[in-house]
């Protein structure tokens, strides 16, 4: 069986409120999320999770302040040995820009999302400012329909609600088993120790994305995955490898 190091960049610090999170909590407690890429190290093929932000602007002294470093997608590469152009898979957890805008630099890159969501953001509700179709832009683009393994040791679930298409990442590891990484905008305040979890604040089905978070906790608390990586999550070391 192929388990990876799970590799963590930084492509942004974003501003926000934690309602934007968890939906009906938190309004009004400005917070900073970080915007991640998740590359995976192991297997024979060279696998990013998202593309992240193009380009962005952190506010001085903020960095020190989360206790995170962000880098622009070249140099976060680059810091792990790896080229854009060697990249072989982009798994996308959804189709926002947040997540995608870093793909043209992947030229050989095979794109992965499920189908409903390449068709959504084909023809985007007016509510939903996030899609642009020239993401993928003459790109191979393989349309998933449901839960598929993409590698030995990667697997992806469908967890819409966030979006109609959203899908998370299932990775083995070595040491920490078997990781989800959300597709789904979330934070740490989403899966609260006790009790459900709470909805994503953004969603285009509240209902459809409470049943997804509450099905990636019930995922944890049984034993069917080991850990929760929410894909905005600001833990202390959070940028470390997981290994």
């Amino acid at each position: 069986m192929s388990t990876y190091k799970i590799h963590p960049i930084v492509v942004g610090l974003n501003a926000t409120d934690q309602g934007i999170m968890t939906y009906m909590r938190g309004y009004g407690q400005a917070i900073h999320i970080p915007i991640y890429v998740f590359y995976l190290e192991g297997g024979d093929k060279k696998i990013l999770i998202d593309t992240g932000l193009e380009d962005f602007i952190i506010p001085e002294g903020l960095e020190e302040k989360l206790g995170l470093k962000a880098e622009y997608f070249e140099d976060g590469l680059a810091r792990l040995g790896v080229r854009p152009e060697e990249i072989d898979v982009i798994i996308h957890t959804h189709l926002h820009n947040d997540h995608c805008e870093n793909d043209a630099l992947c030229p050989r890159a095979k794109v992965y999302a499920q189908r409903a969501e390449i068709e959504f953001m084909n023809s985007p509700h007016p509510l939903d400012h996030r899609y642009d179709p020239d993401y993928l832009e003459g790109r191979e683009v393989v349309a998933l329909e449901g839960e598929a393994e993409i590698a030995p040791g990667v697997r992806v679930i469908p967890t819409p609600g966030h979006t109609p298409g959203g899908q998370s990442v299932i990775v083995d590891t070595e040491g920490s088993g078997k990781v989800l990484i959300t597709g789904f905008c979330c934070n740490e305040k989403n899966f609260p120790s006790a009790g459900p979890a709470v909805c994503p604040g953004v969603h285009s089905d509240a209902y459809a994305a409470w049943d997804t978070v509450n099905r990636v906790k019930q995922m944890a608390d049984s034993g069917e995955i080991d850990l929760i990586v929410p894909c905005h999550a600001l833990w202390p070391g959070q940028q470390g490898t997981i290994a």
